[in-house]
């Protein structure tokens, strides 16, 4: 039985900064791997179990969300897994085989709330992506309505970069562009909706697309600490930054130290770890209503 990740003998298609993907033949096998990126940058320290914690969350939410879009799941279950995946223990409870769908590449994100770089464009321009928006809001503010503001999706090592649902038009067509605002307000407006029934404000997310016979589908993951911002209700105050419950406290304690977003990047001393993880099982155990 084989519990790393370096032991997995498949053809590695993709290895992004959390997840690797690798090629089945018909299907993809995505495995969510302990790491975790902050500003782009993979992190050197690992989050023991956290990426058990997306696949569970992520398959919680394909399931909640399945009756607005199909998505790429066919089993996220390693008990049905074929036999020759059943030697590498690793993969239990944090990979899935996936449909190989046509990646749109545009980062479909959705704002509720005025945080992080929004917040930023706003006190300079009033603006989040360039979508106008009312004067006297503050830092955390619920927006009057939730925007769609997309970013380009770059490989490489290059930047994500916010662009307008225009330069969206340019790059995908018409048709789809607006499939993708449509399809991404409606998911936030269940979820956000559920996640506050349980005591957890949904600020923003970010979601991922592709196509499968013409047919648009979710992909990659969803509504994880890693794609979204997560805020408790009763510690909620409009008007500053919010203690997340997320990887904004890797962030947070990154600027704290002052680090300058090149490469590498510093290891993440064991309180941060800690915290860190309680954070991602406290959202998973809120949100699915059941123990990690």
């Amino acid at each position: 039985m084989s519990g790393k990740e370096d032991s997995i003998n498949l053809p590695l298609v993709h290895k992004g900064k959390v997840r690797n993907v690798y090629d089945l033949g018909q299907n993809y096998l995505i495995v969510a791997s302990d790491r975790i990126s902050a500003f782009d940058y993979v992190i050197p320290t690992i989050i023991p179990d956290k990426g058990k914690v997306l696949h569970k969350l992520s398959m919680f939410w394909f399931d909640f969300i399945k009756d607005i879009v199909p998505n790429h799941i066919i089993t996220g279950n390693f008990e049905n897994f074929p036999t020759a995946l059943k030697q590498y223990e690793y993969l239990r409870d944090r990979s899935m085989i996936v449909k190989k769908a046509n990646r749109v590449d545009i980062e479909c994100i959705v704002r509720g709330y005025l945080a992080g770089s929004g917040w930023k464009e706003y006190q300079k321009f009033q603006t989040v992506c360039g979508v106008k928006l009312p004067a006297g809001l503050k830092e955390s503010s619920r927006l009057p309505e939730a925007v769609f503001t997309p970013s380009s999706k770059e490989e490489g090592g290059k930047h994500d970069e916010n662009i307008s649902f225009e330069e969206t038009v340019k790059r995908v067509g018409k048709d789809s562009a607006e499939s993708l605002r449509k399809v991404s307000l409606e998911l936030y407006k269940k979820v956000s909706g559920y996640s506050f029934s349980k005591g957890i404000i949904l600020a923003d997310t970010k979601l991922e697309f592709g196509f499968y016979d013409n047919q648009l589908i979710l992909i990659d993951e969803v509504f994880t600490p890693d794609s979204s911002r997560f805020w408790e209700i009763d510690k909620y105050e409009e008007g500053k930054a919010q203690d997340s419950l997320d990887k904004q406290y890797v962030r947070d304690y990154l600027e704290r130290i002052k680090w300058n977003k090149s490469s590498p990047a510093p290891e993440l001393p064991k309180d941060i770890i800690e915290r860190t993880m309680k954070k991602y099982i406290g959202a998973y155990e809120k949100l699915a209503g059941v123990n990690f």
